[in-house]
């Protein structure tokens, strides 16, 4: 390689050089920029420091679903529970558990009561029987009913199509109370 070639080579580098550092000069001295004195995202404040959040309105209160069974359609509530649940629920018995537990036999047994079904605390924590109103609750809103469950299930705004459902769960519950025995705390038929 030429002397002359090799002059090039480091005048390039050396004038390279020289344009970024007087560039970055001028872009300080034009910009003038400041270092944030403390973090922009904060992990794990303490609580006194945090601003209150305002309550969320009360959910307006459900009405007893007992009634509505009196007209409620199981085969309509079957239809609904093939097109609403069967994606993560089984219906017969002795039925496989999926993503959710079997639900065969559902009305009147306690809660989280599948044997190895592997149930969020949220509804292990829940005591006492499927009662028709606690269906009713539960389908209404998962999320409300038993905040920290793992169903990913939005819920069912019309009690008619609720009524239905828990209609025909109890039809494939052997055992559960009529509503009317269950409404008067009478013991299951």
């Amino acid at each position: 390689m030429d002397s002359m070639e090799l002059n090039k080579i480091l005048a390039a580098i050396l004038t390279a050089g020289v344009a970024f550092g007087v560039a970055g000069f001028i872009g300080r001295m034009v910009v003038h920029p400041t270092m944030p004195h403390e973090s922009a995202i904060r992990i794990g404040e303490p609580a006194a420091t945090q601003v209150a959040q305002p309550a969320a309105p009360a959910a307006p209160a459900l009405e007893p679903i007992t009634p509505l069974l009196a007209s409620a359609d199981p085969q309509n509530g079957e239809a609904l529970a093939r097109r609403l649940c069967a994606a993560c629920h089984t219906f017969n018995e002795g039925g496989r558990s999926g993503v959710g537990p079997n639900l065969y036999g559902i009305v009147g047994a306690p809660h989280a009561h599948v044997q190895g079904f592997n149930y969020s605390a949220a509804l292990r924590a829940k005591e006492g029987p499927w009662t028709y109103e606690e269906l009713n609750a539960w389908l209404a809103n998962p999320r409300a009913y038993a905040p920290g469950n793992r169903m990913a299930f939005a819920g069912m705004a019309n009690a008619q199509q609720r009524a239905d459902l828990i209609a025909y769960l109890r039809s494939i519950s052997p055992g559960a109370p009529a509503p009317e025995a269950a409404a008067a705390g009478a013991p299951a038929r």
